[in-house]
Parts: C-alpha cells; structure tokens; sequence
C-alpha cells in the first residue's frame, strides 16, 4: 500500500521537491495558453492596450494568494485545496465545490485547447488531409502519454520547457514583423507609443468595460478564483518545499505576467500597422489578427515560429489541468487519493472526455475565445469565490445541506440580473460579473448560517 501511495503522491504534489524558481517559470505558459497567443494581440483593434489594466489587478490577486490563501493550505497540507471546505463547513460544501472546479475546468480548457487544434488543423493537417477528430485525438493522446506516469511531477518540467519555447516564439515573431516593416527597436517603440491603440488607461467612462477601477478590482479577484481557488494551478504552487518557496513562486509568477502581456499587445499595435501600410483591410474578428499575418507573411520560419508557440502554450494548459481534474476527482470526490489503478482509470476518461468537449466547441463554434473563458470562469468560479470567503472570513457554520442549491442559484440569479440590465439599462455586466456571482453565494450562505 506504501507503493501506490507513493506513487500517487509523485503525481498528485511530485513529493513537494519542486524548485520555486522553476514552478515560477513554468506556471508562465500554463497561464497564457494559447488562447492568449491568437486573442491578446488581436484586442488592441477593439480595446487597445487597456487589457493590462486587468494584469495590474492580477498583481493584487496573486499578492492575496501568495499570503491569505497559501498558509491555509501549507498548514493543513492538503492535496486537494477544496478538503480545506470539508473542514470548515461540511461535505455538501466539499463536494460543491469540486463539482463547479470538474465543470469548469473541463469547459474552459477545452476551449483554451481548441485553439491549438484549430491552428493545427488549418496550417498542417489540411495539407495532408487529415480530418480535424483525429488531429484532436492525436493532440490529446500526446498529452495523456508524457502525464499518465509522472503527473505534476513531470509537468513541473515540461511546463518550464514549454514556456521557453512560448516565450522565444513570440520574441522572433515581433522580431521578425519588425524587419518587414524595416523597423529598428526604438522605432518599434516610438511607433507603438506613438498610436492610437497603446492606450491603457480608461478613467473617464465608468460605464466601459474597460474602466481602470472595474478592471483593476476584478483582475484581482479572477486570479483569486482562476488560481488561488483552482487545484489546476494551486497544485503546482503546493509541490515547492516549503510555504515561503511557494510564496515566492507566486509573487515571482505574478510579476512576470505583465510584461509578457505587454509583449502580445505589442504585437498586435505593430501588426495593425504592418495591415495598414499595406492598405490591407484589418479582420473584424480580433482572434484573425495574428494568423492573417501568418498567412500573409509567406514565411515558413513564421509558420513554423507561430505553431511553435501555439502549441507550447496550449499543452502547458492542457497537461497541468487533465492531472488537477484527475486529482480533484480521485481524491475529492471519489476519496481515494491513494488507490493508483483508479487514478489511471480516471486519468484515461478525462483525456477521453476533454476531446469530446473540444470536439463539441467545435460543432457549436466560438466567438471572441479569451472573454469566453473569463464568461466561464464568472460564472462557475463565483460560488466557489463565496465558499471559500465565508469560510476564510467568518466564523459561522452554514446548514451544509442547502450549500449545493446556493451554489447553482446564484449563478443563475446573475444571468437573469445581467439580461435584465441590458434589456431596461443598457449596461451590460463585464469581468465585475464575478465579483456579483461570489456575493450572491456568501449571501445566501449567510442566510443559512447556524451557531
């Protein structure tokens, strides 16, 4: 028994030797993905630059992790952060929570993975002929190989390498829309400061989406719920040695974030000009931005670069969150976190499940890819956001039996609020929408607090 526990352990927090430095590094591309790589530079036609608006607010929400929610977990070393909600307020809270974690999980990274197969498919496998199931079932059988032994012990390390290779991807691709435009670097610069789409800050129009302070508060809180509530991303940060290595990483991480943000939007500022110095017209959509110039440009090193860099993004994505779902379902809720022929069991099924999901996006279509998953992630993280709050910040029990309807109401109470205001108000609910489906929930768990 000894063995499969240990085996279990490697793959669930890769025994808690993990280098901070390393984890820091990796948790980089799992974080972009490649939804990331194709929609952030395309956001400066509608948006301009104020997406860092919302990688500011990130900063605040990773500081809160690195020191609120990190300690928490370190000291009840858990292997699932959602046992902490078993603890504290019961099993239906428990089994509530990692149920919104499965689905959302599944959905947003399906969707995040989609478009690695997409770019695959369009660029590559037409070529031969290949239809776009089986580059889907040959993309997630790749992953399923190099996870199905080592789990996030291997991710650790493959994850570090992805990232470079995202990270180098990028750096060549701005390099090379610099030569073609004949621009050296401060001329890059100057012309990007110089336009109309580098604009970060909005102050002056509360009703924006892109309003600084709506956009800084709730940067914070989707990295609250998008890391220091997600086992996806937390299970790396609890596989460092100690808490103060871990918070470390997640500061580190957290930092780094904005100025490879920068770097996308950077792109996509030079991008609008390459199209427009050639009187092309730019596309409507801004995810067609970065692949209309792959095609454009007519150069294999681009093509090849661009594929790179998709690829590395999305596997770093997709690895790290088929091993959490694994652990989230084998250890929360089947409780059997030391059993390794169901991990494996469980492991197989959710790859089998996750290119169904990719295979069904694809079936139903996409829009704008990047506010898909932040729609998502309003609306399936906000219970756990007020779970876990009402468990951190009172001392109440709640009636843990109503805890699961709670959970599904208040998502449901947001959408009918935020149709209602579009229909009578003409406001429409942005990132804030998070924010409001979390006080829902800690609203309705403290009508059914008891003691």
């Amino acid at each position: 028994m000894a063995g499969r526990e240990d085996g279990n352990d490697a793959f669930f927090r890769a025994e808690r030797r993990s280098p901070w430095l390393m984890v820091a590094f990796g948790m980089v591309g799992a974080s972009i993905s490649g939804v990331t790589f194709v929609s952030v530079p395309g956001m400066v036609l509608s948006s301009g630059m104020t997406y860092l608006q919302l990688c500011l607010g990130f900063i605040l929400g990773y500081v809160a992790v690195a020191f609120v929610l990190l300690p928490v977990y370190y000291k009840l070393n858990l292997t699932s952060i959602y046992a902490y909600l078993n603890q504290r307020l019961g099993v239906r809270s428990y089994l509530s929570a990692a149920s919104f974690f499965l689905l959302s999980k599944m959905i947003g990274t399906a969707v995040k993975f989609y478009v690695a197969c997409i770019i695959i498919q369009q660029f590559v496998m037409e070529e031969v002929g290949v239809p776009f199931w089986f580059t889907v079932v040959g993309m997630v059988l790749a992953v399923w190989l190099y996870t199905r032994r080592g789990g996030v012990r291997t991710l650790v390390f493959t994850d570090s390498l992805q990232t470079f290779c995202l990270l180098t991807a990028l750096l060549l691709i701005i390099v090379m829309v610099m030569s073609q435009m004949g621009f050296s670097l401060g001329e890059a610069v100057t012309a990007i400061a110089g336009d109309a789409r580098s604009r970060i800050f909005v102050f002056d129009d509360w009703l924006s989406r892109q309003n600084f302070w709506k956009m800084l508060v709730s940067g914070a809180f989707i990295v609250v719920v998008m890391t220091g509530l997600d086992q996806d991303m937390m299970q790396k940060n609890l596989t460092c040695r100690t808490l103060r290595e871990a918070q470390k990483n997640m500061c580190t991480y957290g930092v780094a974030f904005v100025p490879v943000n920068l770097l996308f939007l950077a792109l996509g500022v030079l991008l609008a000009r390459y199209f427009e110095q050639r009187g092309v017209a730019l596309p409507v959509r801004g995810d067609e931005l970065l692949p209309m110039f792959v095609s454009a440009s007519g150069s294999t090193l681009v093509l090849v670069l661009f594929v790179l860099g998709i690829v590395a993004a999305s596997f770093s994505s997709a690895d790290s969150a088929l091993t959490a779902l694994t652990t989230s379902y084998c250890v929360d809720i089947r409780r059997r976190p030391g059993d390794v022929r169901l991990r494996r069991r469980v492991h197989l099924a959710m790859c089998v499940l996750f290119a169904l999901c990719i295979l069904a996006i694809r079936a139903v279509g996409s829009s704008s890819l990047i506010d898909a998953i932040y729609t998502i992630v309003s609306y399936t993280y906000g219970p756990l956001l007020g779970l876990f709050a009402f468990g951190l910040f009172t001392r109440w029990q709640v009636a843990d039996r109503v805890v699961p309807f709670v959970c599904v109401l208040s998502p449901m109470l947001c959408f009918g609020l935020d149709v209602v205001c579009q229909q009578f108000f003409a406001y429409r609910f942005g990132y804030e929408l998070l924010l409001l489906n979390g006080m829902f929930t800690f609203s309705g768990l403290l009508l059914s607090k008891r003691g």
